[in-house]
């Protein structure tokens, strides 16, 4: 019976991924171009059209020193949107489902069923899904961003069970990538790489020369974007300085708690019952890297204090390493209940169904079959 239970899994999850990338593709084309999509579509100084790399560079030097300093995301953006709307649906599409892949290698869960777990997760426990994965300039900062720090973050937690070539190489520009991604998450992931080394450094293990080197690079990447002088000319112009001391420190806690209560509970609540099964019911030792997930998880959101804005689509990450923590809990609970994994596969299917009911219903609205 169970190996009919796991062959019909199988069979049924690549049919929902190919079905959810194309709900995802379309919603993708359905969606224009808008907001700061078009000012990015510019060189930003000047109300002249991206035509090349070198507008690009010029566009992010006055950026960085004269708006923000997500560099990464937004010269990312820029290229998305110089390939055109037609690419960028089809790179959009394709991120997304990268993203679920690269979940489920961070927590250790592999396979058709896990990977539809969490794409399924992705979309359903979205605290906005529009704004973070098909608005262009919201997916650049969240959607694409998030997937380096994944990347980034997965060379760490699976040292000893991957043989990654010429990574002393390659993780210099990844690191500084995940570094220089957004303000909670690149600080976030920067100290999980740094715990990984002290860890290793308790347990008497050598660390090699490229987790060293990362870790640096990550660091380089956080400073570049945090210290950018143009964060300071945005931060002047929230109106945040006009309140008192007091009252600016209640409404970042304001919106911390808003950030766990709303933003982020739906992930929240199944990440703590999935940890209520695992380690209080069936007595699970939760491993190191689910530790990390859920640590990480906790500084990206606790970062977001020194903030003077939350908005929703900036919980997006966190909302990731959540669900990458949840997939590691509940790949160790189907390992102990064989027997019952239709009943949690049912649980992803159930979660699907939200995610593609926000979809399908756009879609209804824009096709005129919603009024």
């Amino acid at each position: 019976m169970q190996e009919k239970q796991k062959k019909a899994i199988r069979w049924i999850s690549p049919v929902l991924i190919a079905l959810t990338a194309l709900i995802v593709w379309r919603v993708n084309y359905e969606i224009e171009f808008m907001m700061d999509d078009e000012w990015y579509s510019t060189v930003l100084y000047a109300d002249t059209p991206i035509r090349n790399l070198s507008d690009i560079i010029r566009a992010q030097i006055w950026h960085y020193f004269n708006w923000g300093g997500r560099s990464m995301a937004h010269g990312l953006l820029q290229l998305i949107l110089l390939a055109g709307e037609h690419w960028a649906d089809i790179l959009n599409t394709g991120m997304t489902l990268l993203l679920g892949w690269l979940a489920c290698e961070a927590s250790g869960r592999r396979g058709f069923s896990y990977w539809f777990a969490a794409i399924g997760m992705i979309l359903g426990l979205n605290a906005n899904w529009k704004m973070s994965m098909f608005w262009e300039a919201g997916a650049a900062n969240y959607l694409y961003m998030t997937g380096f720090l994944l990347a980034f973050l997965f060379c760490y937690l699976k040292y000893e069970e991957k043989n990654l070539p010429g990574i002393v190489i390659w993780i210099l520009p990844l690191g500084l990538i995940a570094g220089w991604s957004n303000e909670n998450m690149g600080p976030a992931v920067w100290l999980l790489s740094l715990l990984v080394i002290l860890l290793r450094h308790r347990e008497h293990k050598k660390a090699p020369v490229w987790m060293y080197l990362g870790n640096i690079s990550c660091l380089a990447g956080t400073i570049l974007m945090i210290a950018a002088p143009g964060n300071f000319v945005r931060s002047g112009e929230t109106g945040e300085e006009a309140y008192s001391l007091l009252w600016r420190m209640y409404l970042r806690c304001y919106a911390e708690a808003k950030g766990v209560m709303e933003y982020l509970f739906p992930a929240l609540l199944l990440t703590v019952f999935a940890l209520i099964v695992c380690k209080g019911i069936l007595k699970e030792n939760l491993g190191r890297n689910t530790v990390l997930l859920l640590l990480g998880a906790l500084l990206s959101w606790g970062a977001m204090i020194l903030s003077p804005h939350y908005p929703d689509r900036a919980a997006f990450g966190t909302m990731t390493l959540l669900i990458c923590a949840t997939l590691s809990m509940t790949g160790k609970i189907v390992d102990r209940q064989k027997e019952n994994v239709w009943m949690f596969y049912g649980c992803a299917v159930l979660i699907w169904l939200r995610g593609m009911y926000f979809l399908v219903e756009y879609l209804g609205l824009c096709w005129g079959w919603i009024k």
